[in-house]
């Protein structure tokens, strides 16, 4: 995929009369990193089962295994590093083009690749954990250090409440502020980029619909055909890095 490709080529244009960039990324973006995706054949969910949100609270055992699977999980993502669409996405910042990236990974990348870029996590983030009761902040690494060596799931030390990572489990609500925030960035945006992601997700998919309605362009850039495609102003299949590094001249 080269700037000579007339898809990227039109991409590259759009980008450049663009003045409020909302960028949508999904696992697509962080697979190019090494992440695999999580319900592909052999991925992580294929040999950790992902505990939903009821059964964590109603059971030790389910909040054992919860914890493995975050540790796991964690340990992955500490040898990560953002790619060329991470940085291509992290240069559209510096440009002063982009408003908001609203993403549905947990990895932390984009943060990584540019720590000034306003990233909003809808899918919460495996960065750190938090009190399900008050709040309540904490690292992974000491928990990680009790649960391996002592076999001890973590509870606060402040109300007693239980501990969890700060992602969103299936039957967790999604958080409302940043869906608030996704919402006004998307009503607010003249571009907006899906990168990597199935968009069968929801209610986050539902932002590409949204953004439409608002009279933004629309832009998915996804290996595989998505159902928002046919109401997307531009469609091209391919590498994410490949594609946007090329629009943007980053390596």
């Amino acid at each position: 995929m080269t700037a000579i490709d007339p898809a990227v080529a039109e991409l590259a244009r759009w980008l450049e009369q663009a003045r409020r960039i909302v960028v949508f990324t999904g696992a697509g973006i962080s697979t190019e990193s090494g992440i695999p995706d999580f319900r592909s054949p052999g991925g992580l969910w294929s040999r950790l089962r992902p505990v939903p949100f009821q059964e964590f609270l109603a059971s030790e055992d389910a909040r054992r295994a919860a914890w493995a699977l975050t540790l796991s999980l964690h340990a992955r993502l500490t040898s990560i590093e953002p790619n060329r669409g991470h940085r291509a996405v992290a240069e559209l910042a510096r440009r002063g083009r982009l408003t908001a990236v609203i993403t549905q990974n947990i990895d932390g990348l984009h943060q990584r690749a540019d720590p000034a870029q306003a990233v909003i996590e809808l899918h919460g983030t495996s960065a750190y954990a938090c009190c399900l009761d008050c709040g309540a902040r904490y690292e992974i690494e000491p928990i990680r250090q009790v649960f391996e060596t002592q076999g001890r799931v973590p509870y606060c030390t402040h109300c007693g409440g239980p501990v969890k990572a700060a992602t969103i489990s299936f039957g967790q609500a999604m958080p409302q502020a940043a869906m608030a925030a996704a919402e006004r960035a998307t009503r607010d945006a003249d571009l907006f980029l899906v990168l990597g992601s199935s968009l069968v997700v929801h209610p986050a998919a539902g932002l590409v619909g949204l953004a439409k309605r608002a009279g933004a362009r629309v832009v998915i850039v996804n290996r595989e055909a998505t159902d928002y495609d046919v109401i997307a102003d531009l469609v091209i299949g391919g590498d994410i890095g490949a594609v946007l590094g090329a629009a943007l001249a980053v390596d």
